[in-house]
């Protein structure tokens, strides 16, 4: 008898024990179950058996010893399985991370150690695959420390008897189905995948506007059968027509604005630089696009919430939404690249009428100082005091700008504040918020990161009013009236109101038509990366094998 530990298996001692998992011998199934049941004891099974991939050995365990360690994967069922792990693909997932190459060679080796190797293979794919579906490859938090979204969630041995069960009534395929994310948005994604990689496969990358001056409507050019070409594959305009005519006619024109308005460019009908770096960017770039996001939705556990207010980032807008219906919407600027508003999700407790503003450290260093150093009159136009670190008002000319020290600078109440009227506030750690502005002319433009981290709405006493309406409801004149005096106020709602502030790079118009959006925070990359990393050989962890 060796001593109690733990370590991997060798690959004679794991032959050895899956030996006796395939054997009908009852002394060897109770020597096996003896085995196993070692390995799980020290173990906490539930907080062991969680959704990770490090707790796959564990799960298997207690998947064979619910089925008193018989084995599973006949000819049919591996077969089955292979299948589904090829179908992979469309959900954005590698199928080489649950090893379909590997089980593919070893499906018509009938040697006892492939059967043995195929077996437990089999297994850790299935469970790993399910998983996957379930709940995403990536941990968000490891891409993102702000990252505090609920995510799908099952007992875990429930969801081992739910795996067995399906495998065991050869309903594989339903057991993968039930495993994705029931948000309808993921089909319509899915499916886009496919088309794509169909696409790619069977014409290649979408072809190139070559460079050149701005195309424009009623133009005859020799790139105009190109574009038209390209707006075509990309499922805005129907096959056949007037495809190598050369002139830039109004049936092209209208699917050039439709591409810009989804791309969050001017839609003017303007084939110009930025047009043509938009339709440049290769099929390969975009199905990439469409892995990341459907990476996302698997992080996402689909609530259903009486009210809530949802901030996409990447599409500049904001929505109110009231038991799944959408009642109010508006356009939203949010931050810089180099100041990137997070990705979070919290609970609206209040609103603040007439704020004052105090800089953040970040924008006093950064923006505030150099301004102040270069103009003092800077202070003057901006309504803005001098404080000490104890809150105490000081004259702004007994400060040395060019080492002002422990101070900083408050914004007074008013139309120049840079908060505007009213700020929405919840709690988070980054003192992020929801508020006016009085820089409304940016909401025109197509693309809005302007801001230094908070978001700030449009119409957003719209929004107010209706986050307002619980057990005293206010109407818009009621709230006019409170901003009128310009005093300083804190509103608190009756109900406090869930905010997500999520980021897709995917749209999905009302026909069904997936579009791609600038990528304004760079993260599709970071969630392609850690999606391609390859996934290490699981081993079935156990103590060396006492087994005869």
């Amino acid at each position: 008898m060796v001593p109690h530990r733990f370590r991997a298996c060798r690959p004679a001692t794991l032959l050895a024990v899956l030996a006796l998992t395939l054997s009908p011998a009852a002394p060897a199934v109770a020597a096996l179950e003896a085995e196993l049941s070692g390995v799980l004891a020290p173990h906490d099974v539930r907080a062991s058996l969680s959704l990770s991939p490090d707790a796959m050995p564990q799960a298997v365990s207690r998947f064979y010893q619910a089925r008193d360690w018989h084995s599973l994967w006949d000819r049919p069922r591996l077969r089955s399985l292979l299948s589904e792990l090829d179908g992979l693909r469309d959900d954005g997932l590698d199928p080489e991370d649950y090893f379909l190459s590997t089980l593919t060679a070893l499906e018509k080796d009938t040697s006892q150690s492939a059967v043995l190797q195929r077996e437990l293979l089999a297994t850790q794919a299935y469970l790993l695959a399910g998983r996957d579906l379930f709940r995403g490859k990536v941990d968000p938090v490891q891409l993102d420390s702000h990252w505090n979204f609920k995510s799908r969630s099952i007992d875990p041995l429930a969801g081992l008897d739910l795996a067995r069960d399906a495998a065991e009534a050869n309903q594989l395929a339903d057991f993968f189905q039930r495993a994705r994310p029931t948000l309808p948005q993921y089909a319509i994604v899915r499916r886009a995948l496919a088309r794509y990689r169909q696409q790619l496969a069977t014409v290649g990358e979408w072809p190139r506007l070559p460079a050149g001056a701005s195309l424009r409507p009623g133009d005859q050019d020799a790139r105009v059968p190109v574009l038209r070409e390209r707006l075509r594959l990309a499922g805005l305009l129907p096959d056949g027509g007037n495809a190598d005519s050369p002139v830039y006619d109004a049936v092209l024109q209208e699917a050039v604005m439709r591409f810009q308005k989804e791309s969050y460019l001017t839609a003017d009908g303007i084939v110009g630089l930025a047009t043509v770096n938009a339709l440049n960017v290769p099929l390969s770039a975009r199905i990439g696009q469409l892995r990341a996001n459907l990476e996302r939705l698997r992080w996402f556990d689909r609530q259903k919430l009486p009210r809530a207010v949802i901030v996409d980032l990447a599409g500049y807008r904001i929505q109110y939404v009231e038991n799944e219906v959408v009642r109010w919407r508006s356009r939203v600027q949010i931050g810089r690249s180099v100041r990137p508003t997070p990705i979070l999700q919290s609970r609206i407790t209040h609103l603040t009428l007439n704020p004052t503003w105090t800089v953040p450290p970040t924008i006093f260093r950064e923006d505030s100082l150099p301004a102040i150093r270069r103009d003092r009159g800077y202070l003057t136009r901006n309504t803005m005091q001098v404080l000490d670190a104890r809150g105490k008002v000081i004259p702004a000319g007994s400060v040395n700008w060019s080492a002002p020290g422990n101070i900083f600078l408050r914004q007074a109440a008013g139309p120049k504040n840079s908060l505007g009227e009213l700020v929405i506030r919840f709690p988070n750690d980054d003192s992020i918020y929801l508020h006016d502005t009085p820089h409304k002319s940016h909401f025109s433009d197509s693309q809005r990161a302007f801001s230094s981290g908070c978001i700030r709405v449009e119409n957003i006493h719209e929004l107010a009013v209706l986050l307002l309406n619980g057990k005293t409801a206010w109407t818009r004149e009621q709230l006019d009236a409170a901003l009128q005096d310009r005093r300083t106020r804190n509103q608190s709602l009756d109900q406090q109101i869930p905010i997500l502030i999520a980021y897709w790079t995917v749209d999905i118009g009302n026909d069904g038509h997936v579009s791609f959006k600038p990528d304004v925070y760079d993260q599709d990359a970071r969630i392609l990366a850690a999606l391609d990393t390859r996934r290490t050989l699981p081993v079935l962890n156990a103590r060396e094998s006492s087994l005869p």
